[in-house]
């Protein structure tokens, strides 16, 4: 783990004055949130936003301009971020999305994460490749089977399919990470590395 964090700061590496901002990408059930915590074990001064978070009752995908209007944007700056989405406010969810200032690096976490209206504010970025029947399992397991459920991942993926196909973040990682590998390892402290 602490090898691929050093390839991210090396990627970045006049950075100053601000958080290292890495995007963590990957399909749903790929274990980007499961990855993020790891590495905040190594990087203790570290902060994580959930694209989830910009996306609730909002769009899956369109949220972009939000994103680096209201997060990256302040950090790129070294501000402290205390956003309230739209949706938030509409649907009287409470709390903010914050990030204090003086972070190492921010973990920007979730499918879409990687794209191309983004790139002027991302500083690295891992991609999660994953066998997708692994990852259906585990969103079964994470989200359960309902009917709602279904209607829901299927709505997903009309959405997240052409998003994929026309971004193709995979092409863009700094980092390539085997999150379903056969692959012998300790998950706490190694990563298997696809490129």
């Amino acid at each position: 783990m602490s090898d691929v964090v050093r390839r991210l700061r090396e990627a970045a590496p006049d950075v100053a004055g601000r958080p290292l901002l890495v995007a963590v990408d990957g399909r749903g059930g790929a274990g980007k949130s499961t990855l993020v915590e790891r590495l905040r074990v190594i990087v203790p001064a570290s902060e994580v936003v959930h694209t989830d978070d910009i996306a609730w009752n909002h769009a899956c995908f369109d949220w972009g301009d939000l994103m680096a209007e209201n997060v990256l944007r302040p950090l790129h700056r070294g501000e402290a971020v205390e956003f309230r989405p739209p949706a938030w406010i509409e649907h009287r969810r409470p709390g903010a999305i914050r990030v204090p200032a003086g972070a190492d690096v921010v973990w920007v976490e979730g499918t879409g994460i990687i794209r191309e209206d983004l790139a002027p504010w991302i500083d690295a970025s891992i991609w999660l490749q994953g066998d997708l029947d692994e990852q259906e399992r585990r969103l079964v397991a994470r989200d359960g089977n309902s009917a709602a459920q279904q209607r829901h991942i299927a709505a997903w993926l009309a959405e997240e399919l052409p998003f994929m196909l026309r971004e193709q973040p995979w092409r863009k990682a700094t980092i390539v990470v085997g999150s379903t590998t056969g692959l012998r390892h300790d998950p706490d402290t190694e990563i298997v590395i696809a490129c």
